[in-house]
């Protein structure tokens, strides 16, 4: 089985970077949205170089997310506005690319469609009024109904006590989950022992599997 891309946004706080990455997250997200309580402003003191960073952002200029993965040496974009499938290949080939989708019913599904083949992994979230994140889970079951080809992460909501929730997912897509609001001590500040918790389990059920 293959291991459980652990992906955390939101981040800003140095040294709370540099906790987050000490319990071996695979991707970190910085959110390049200023309408975002978790908006970077200007650059961290540090970054993390054990593992992926990620830029967040939602309707930007290409030319505005071009200067970000330069000045953040970014690996991955992830897009969260109505950002078509030309706009993801005006993006460097050298960078991955995470389209997120607003997801309530099966039906949602559907406008993945004709972003096969231009985004590397799609994004589940909650359908909310706002852009970003509602902090509040959609049906995990609608996931059933999507036979994309395109590997996809898990976010919305994911909590403390979803451990066992997650570990009895399956879908041959499902490539991982994104953490964020409910993980935090306050906006852009994660509580780093409750995301060891679940990071030790989701791991430790990987194992037994």
């Amino acid at each position: 089985m293959n291991s459980t891309l652990i992906k955390v946004c939101g981040m800003r706080e140095p040294e709370n970077i540099r906790q987050v990455e000490a319990l071996g997250a695979d991707w970190m997200g910085f959110i390049f949205w200023p309408g975002s309580s978790r908006y970077v402003g200007r650059r961290p003191d540090y970054l993390p170089t054990g593992c992926k960073r990620v830029g967040v952002f939602v309707d930007a200029a290409v030319g505005d997310v071009l200067r970000h993965i330069e000045e953040y040496a970014l690996d991955i974009v992830q897009l969260h506005g109505h950002e078509s499938p030309d706009y993801l290949r005006q993006l460097p080939a050298t960078v991955g690319t995470v389209k997120a989708f607003s997801i309530a019913t099966p039906a949602d599904l559907a406008q993945t469609g004709c972003y096969e083949g231009t985004a590397d992994y799609f994004l589940f979230d909650t359908k909310g009024r706002a852009v970003g994140g509602t902090g509040e889970q959609f049906d995990w079951s609608v996931l059933a109904h999507y036979q994309g080809g395109t590997p996809f992460l898990l976010s919305g909501g994911i909590g403390p006590d979803d451990g066992g929730r997650i570990g009895a997912l399956r879908h041959p897509q499902l490539a991982g989950i994104d953490l964020n609001s409910r993980f935090e001590a306050a906006p852009a500040l994660k509580d780093i022992e409750k995301l060891q918790t679940f990071i030790t389990k989701i791991r430790n059920n990987e194992q037994h599997q």
